[in-house]
């Protein structure tokens, strides 16, 4: 059975962790080696799986045998990261978003093209079973044509980079309009020509980016979304946050709530409730598409243009946020 061999590039972001588990069950895939200038955050995996450390990413993209690289890096250097894994003929899983600027991501994109490996942007909901069975849904015309489309992502302050422009690029706007704005271009099949919005920060003071927004948009073909884009949800909130979507369509609406999936786990322990999850798990969905595709020489499901899209309407929105009026999408 032919091998898989990835390597990781920064666990800054904490996706970084359940995708390297991901990779791990695969019997197709080796892990051949982490690069991460801190060492401190990748220290337990890395003597734990015994897998090769390296403090600069060069060194492990130099790895002949290495076909493929994940990076969870902050969100200032993944264009940096994934025109140099380009350059060095591997493949890339880029976590999301794909980049801070349409120019550095269109960049991303022409060097993946230009070296002949595939970009990956890392959209796991995608794979959340409710989503998968509403497109088969819409697909099949059970609501016939969508008309509108009302969602959220809401979730708790992450902390850390995310709250520092120079390394994130943005606030909650960036941060969790690519999610759902991914599946609203997949479900219309159509991409936003124009888009307005507002932010805010209003629940954690002092912050110096946005933990608040509503975007709208209006797709090409006429479809119009609305999504609340916020770390709105507290500390104790049992999950990172929702993902939920109202699909209207001329004959019928079907509504998601992407992890409705759950029991409730209430225990003085952890002093607060959680959510444990049954079901599969989008994560390993995504990780296990990836590698399928890479090895059988298809295309990957969900390209650099797709985050590039998603993500150019979160910053299509702060320059709306800007101006104070719509913009259209180039």
């Amino acid at each position: 059975m032919r091998q898989l061999k990835v390597g990781f590039i920064s666990f800054a972001h904490m996706h970084a962790f359940s995708y390297l588990e991901g990779f791990r069950t695969l019997p197709q895939v080796e892990i051949v080696g982490i690069a991460d200038e801190v060492h401190d955050r990748v220290a337990d995996v890395v003597d734990r799986y015994q897998i090769a450390y390296y403090a600069d990413y060069r060194e492990l993209l130099a790895v002949s045998e290495l076909d493929a690289v994940v990076i969870c890096s902050e969100n200032v250097h993944h264009a940096e990261l994934t025109i140099a894994a380009a350059k060095a003929g591997k493949h890339v899983l880029c976590e999301k978003p794909l980049g801070i600027s349409v120019v550095e991501m269109e960049a991303m994109i022409d060097a993946c093209k230009d070296n002949n490996v595939q970009l990956m942007t890392a959209f796991p909901c995608r794979s959340l079973i409710s989503v998968v069975r509403a497109k088969e849904a819409v697909d099949r015309g059970s609501i016939g044509d969508i008309i509108a489309i009302k969602g959220t992502n809401r979730g708790t302050n992450p902390g850390r980079w995310f709250v520092e422009p120079e390394l994130s690029g943005g606030g909650a706007l960036l941060d969790h309009t690519v999610h759902v704005m991914d599946l609203m271009n997949w479900f219309t099949g159509s991409r936003a020509a124009e888009v307005y919005a507002y932010t805010g920060t209003l629940f954690n003071e002092g912050l110096k980016v946005d933990d608040a927004g509503m975007i709208h948009v209006k797709f090409e073909n006429g479809v119009f979304g609305v999504l609340d884009t916020s770390w709105s949800r507290p500390q104790s909130f049992p999950t990172w946050g929702d993902v939920t979507m109202e699909i209207i369509g001329t004959e019928g609406v079907i509504t998601i709530d992407a992890f409705a999936q759950s029991n409730e786990l209430y225990s003085d322990e952890n002093g607060k409730g959680t959510w444990e999850f049954w079901g599969d798990s989008m994560d390993d969905h995504l990780i296990k598409s990836f590698v399928d595709v890479l090895l059988e020489g298809k295309a990957v499901p969900i390209t650099g243009e797709d985050g590039l899209r998603s993500a150019q309407v979160a910053l299509g929105g702060y320059e709306s946020v800007k101006t104070g009026q719509p913009v259209r999408l180039g």
